[in-house]
């Protein structure tokens, strides 16, 4: 009976049509595979390469190494970042280290190849060069923005090597801390030292919060050959002297790129102010000390901060503690400030706290001979 059911005409064009429904499912199927195959997903391709995905402060997607040997920064401010978190991984320099940081600091950064960056007004990326150091991701650090994103599209597709952006401020320093951990593959460290801003920056910020208005100290951040350059409130190099609520006096526009807008002795006269801070800056300045110019010339003398004896150099070896660059040196600063403007409220022991920043963050142990040079004209 069996036999004679499936040897029917009907029932035989019905197996076929079967038989022929399955093979073309089978088929498609087997296309299917053989598609996704030849066109993986960057996440599998990723993983049979060796290569991982990291997503930057700009959402951009990045197939990096899985193993970061070698990072190349575009600004000063992602060199003294990478210094602190991994400094064996740096392939190179975007500014010179200037002789007298040298001593402060670790031999093998002071002998890395300095092949200039894009950050400021600097366009003085030497592409060449960077391809022969081969960094495995070049990292830009700093405020994100349209232009930051741009540029760094345009340089990745330059070089042909993944180029991260990642936001950065004194406020959110240890989330930076914990992206850039993310991509080197040194969360452990990063971890620690993003806690530690964190830290530094919560407890100054919540007891500056609570200065009254009428006891807020009116300070000018003096900068160039003279002190006759600054920043204005909301510039990112002035951000130290934001958080510890002191009154920024600078009336003037905001400059792009390296900022430092020009003031006279006229409006420095008029501004009055109760203190003032000396950017030491190197790399910059002409041979003057912009410190003693200050407190001896004779215009200057007529200043209440000066009369007073209220101006103060911000230390700088081997990083400026308030600016130039706005990195990760900026959090022992915050302290320093804090202490000089409000010494009421404040009470941090600075000697202490700069040697452990300094040992924590720099990889070095200071001797006090080295924290009274760090520390000359600082009080």
């Amino acid at each position: 009976m069996k036999y004679k059911l499936f040897n029917t005409p009907v029932t035989r064009n019905r197996i076929l049509s079967l038989l022929i429904s399955v093979g073309i499912i089978f088929s498609l199927t087997s296309c299917g595979n053989k598609n996704v195959n030849e066109h993986p997903t960057a996440l599998e391709n990723s993983s049979s390469s060796g290569n991982r995905i990291f997503t930057d402060t700009a959402g951009r997607t990045l197939t990096i190494p899985e193993n970061i040997k070698k990072v190349y920064s575009l600004s000063p401010v992602g060199n003294i970042m990478m210094y602190t978190l991994a400094p064996e991984k740096i392939a190179g320099l975007s500014s010179k280290v200037e002789k007298d940081d040298k001593r402060f600091l670790m031999q093998s950064y002071n002998e890395l190849p300095v092949l200039s960056g894009n950050f400021g007004q600097s366009n003085t990326m030497n592409t060449e060069e960077i391809l022969k150091i081969k960094p495995d991701v070049i990292i830009n650090m700093g405020n994100v923005d349209h232009t930051t994103i741009e540029g760094a599209q345009k340089i990745q597709e330059q070089l042909g090597i993944p180029v991260a952006v990642i936001n950065f401020d004194l406020k959110t320093m240890g989330r930076a801390y914990e992206m850039l951990g993310e991509l080197t593959g040194d969360k452990v460290r990063a971890k620690e030292l993003g806690n530690y801003c964190t830290k530094v920056v919560n407890e100054i910020n919540e007891a500056a919060a609570k200065i009254p208005d009428e006891k807020r100290v009116r300070v000018y951040y003096a900068e160039g050959d003279k002190g006759l350059q600054t920043d204005p409130k909301g510039s990112p190099h002035t951000e130290v002297l934001e958080l510890v609520r002191g009154i920024n006096v600078a009336d003037v526009a905001m400059q792009k790129g390296y900022g430092r807008s020009n003031v006279s002795q006229e409006q420095l006269m008029k501004w009055n102010p109760d203190r003032i801070i000396v950017c030491i800056d190197a790399g910059t300045q002409k041979g003057n000390n912009p410190y003693q110019y200050i407190i001896n010339d004779s215009t200057m003398k007529n200043l209440d901060a000066v009369k007073n004896k209220k101006v103060s150099a911000v230390p700088y070896h081997p990083f400026n503690w308030f600016d130039r660059p706005p990195s990760a040196n900026r959090i022992i600063g915050v302290k320093w400030l804090a202490n000089l403007l409000y010494p009421d409220i404040f009470n941090y022991d600075i000697r202490k706290d700069t040697k452990e920043f300094y040992e924590k963050f720099y990889h070095i142990k200071l001797t006090d001979t080295d924290v009274d040079e760090i520390l000359e004209n600082a009080g």
